[in-house]
């Protein structure tokens, strides 16, 4: 494997970001995916032989870079992306894990999967065709599951003479359309052609006129610090550590992953749902003790005071506590082929590390994805729908917006009969 990175002590800590790939079928996004991968030398030899290989043997012209991605036969024969696929590289300057996900509209459920723990997303855009339906479709998912940054690919310039006349076009009628959207707060229109290289990671003297970044220096350089939420602590228990050894006696620590603020030793906490108060002795990672925690660390963090805490409960700051409630109003994303969601019906709601019984009260409107126009009245979710709706919990949830806190914010519903994930949820 080509590569320029030592895997030392570095590479282990180096800044990593996600990111996400969506665009209409033929848009070039497996072929983009796999220009990164081949420009940036993150690709091995015989992966490479392989791909060459098969590329002559389907008598295609050029190498076929798509093939670096569509691990399935089934999107290799038809030539599109039908799963998520996870592709890991990296540079001198950072990691990255690309979710590739489909463009087709019955694999929204897949793109909302894969988009769910993305920093930024790509929306490849045919330079041919322009914005279409679908084009809105992924920056409105992009939106919802609050991704705050969007790289808008305009590709295959090269079939349009590389004209920074349509590039203008493409790139305003977009911000035309973004400007109704909420989350996203950096919007960069980038002309490419993935099949020849221009701007993805080396600069195109093809487009002398366009002055911005390569794709590969913007994913290197975007800042991603603020994502986060660092102002309201918030750690869900995942599991009591006691030891039952001589050395570690008395050690009672509670396990969990920081999902938003800061925790340091001697701050006054309060666990939720019980409502007792405390102050931090130490917070512990693998290595022994550290200074602080903050999202996204795994640690385990002891307390001054024995307080019954478990699985399921939460720690947070006394000056901003989470919301408490059993009534929730959500948007969800539909994804059981063999039920549909209606009012009265009964699931399990898993929301950070707690599961707890929920009740559907009703489905207050559907959403037209291509329009953003709001059905109401029909109180039937079936496969990919996205909707609102208002829920009760057998027991109180401690949580925040999903807006403020993707963490806390999100849940799936759970089919008690099955077993299987049927809804992905996101709080108001």
């Amino acid at each position: 494997m080509h590569t320029d990175i030592p895997l030392d002590e570095g590479y282990l800590n180096m800044d990593l970001l996600r990111f996400t790939t969506a665009g209409s079928v033929d848009d070039g996004k497996s072929t983009l995916i796999g220009r990164l991968l081949y420009d940036s030398k993150n690709t091995f030899d015989d992966q490479m032989e392989a791909v060459e290989a098969t590329s002559k043997k389907r008598g295609d012209e050029h190498v076929n870079l798509a093939l670096l991605t569509d691990g399935l036969r089934a999107e290799r024969e038809q030539g599109i992306t039908i799963d998520v696929a996870y592709r890991y590289f990296a540079t001198p300057k950072r990691k990255f894990i690309i979710a590739d996900t489909p463009g087709h509209i019955q694999y929204t459920r897949n793109m909302v999967t894969g988009a769910s723990t993305a920093n930024l997303a790509i929306i490849l855009v045919d330079a041919r065709t322009g914005v279409i339906e679908q084009t809105c479709r992924h920056a409105f998912i992009a939106d919802l599951l609050r991704i705050r940054h969007v790289i808008l690919a305009v590709n295959k310039m090269d079939l349009v003479e590389y004209s920074q006349e349509r590039f203008n076009e493409i790139a305003e009628e977009f911000k035309r359309f973004s400007s109704r959207l909420d989350n996203i707060v950096g919007m960069t229109a980038i002309p490419i052609s993935a099949l020849h290289g221009d701007n993805v990671v080396e600069k195109s003297a093809k487009m002398p006129w366009y002055e911005g970044p390569t794709m590969l220096y913007h994913l290197e350089t975007v800042y991603i610090g603020s994502d986060n939420n660092h102002v309201d602590a918030r750690f869900p228990v995942q599991w009591v550590i006691r030891p039952h050894s001589d050395e570690y006696h008395d050690f009672r620590g509670y396990a969990g992953r920081v999902a938003g603020g800061v925790f340091r030793p001697g701050d006054e906490v309060v666990v939720q749902p019980s409502g007792f108060s405390t102050r931090i002795k130490t917070v512990e990672s693998f290595e022994g003790p550290i200074p602080a925690a903050f999202a996204p660390l795994s640690c385990t963090i002891t307390l001054e005071d024995e307080i019954d805490i478990s699985r399921g409960d939460m720690i947070t700051k006394v000056n901003n506590p989470p919301k408490k409630d059993q009534e929730i109003e959500a948007m969800i994303c539909w994804f059981s082929e063999t039920t549909n969601l209606s009012p009265n019906a009964k699931f399990y709601l898993r929301h950070t590390t707690k599961e707890v019984k929920a009740l559907i009260k009703d489905v207050r409107y559907k959403v037209n994805i291509n329009t953003l126009h709001k059905i109401e009245g029909d109180k039937v979710m079936g496969l990919n729908e996205i909707g609102r709706i208002s829920l009760r919990t057998s027991a109180p949830l401690v949580f925040d917006s999903y807006h403020r806190n993707r963490n806390t914010g999100s849940f799936i519903l759970i089919d008690a009969q099955t077993n299987e994930t049927v809804a992905a949820g996101m709080i108001l």
